[in-house]
């Protein structure tokens, strides 16, 4: 009988991971670190209308399809000209780094035919890394990090953006 239910259970999770295929996107290099645990526990299920979809790599979180990817532990970025704006969300703020889609600092896997932003934390350890599809992303694709500020604030600042003003 234990047999027959173990059989069952397993073509049943068989089933459900056919209907959608998990996200293939490449683990940053401090994926590892703890912190990055305790952002994923703390991310909403659904983001912009997606739910959530079951990864293939450490410390990565995705919503809907075309999918809003998160990565947690990619290379921490350095002083930068790089347009940085800060979210609030409550009590919590993040600063993140705009990049343009010609950017180097994009990620292949953001470089998408029909486009996308991507946006990395600034002054916070371990970094985190979000791309949002152009289709997703509708007028307002940093709505998406008001929903992740709480999440990411996780994340150790050490840094803040700041702007010509402030030198």
């Amino acid at each position: 009988m234990r047999r027959r239910r173990t059989v069952a259970l397993a073509a049943a999770v068989a089933a459900v991971g056919a209907c959608a295929s998990p996200l293939t996107v490449p683990a940053g290099p401090q994926a590892a670190d703890p912190v990055c645990a305790e952002v994923l526990q703390a991310l909403p299920g659904e983001l912009a209308g997606g739910e959530e979809r079951s990864i293939a790599s450490q410390s990565i979180a995705g919503w809907g399809d075309p999918a809003i990817t998160l990565r947690c532990g990619v290379d921490v970025p350095g002083p930068s000209t790089e347009r940085c704006i800060t979210v609030e969300s409550g009590d919590s703020s993040v600063d993140w780094l705009a990049l343009e889609s010609d950017d180097a600092m994009v990620p292949d896997h953001a470089r998408r035919e029909n486009g996308s932003w991507t946006f990395v934390t600034y002054g916070r350890v371990p970094a985190v890394e979000v791309v949002v599809p152009t289709e997703r992303g509708g007028d307002q694709p940093t709505a998406v990090l008001v929903d992740l500020a709480r999440a990411v604030e996780r994340t150790t600042a050490e840094r803040a953006c700041i702007g010509l003003e402030d030198l």
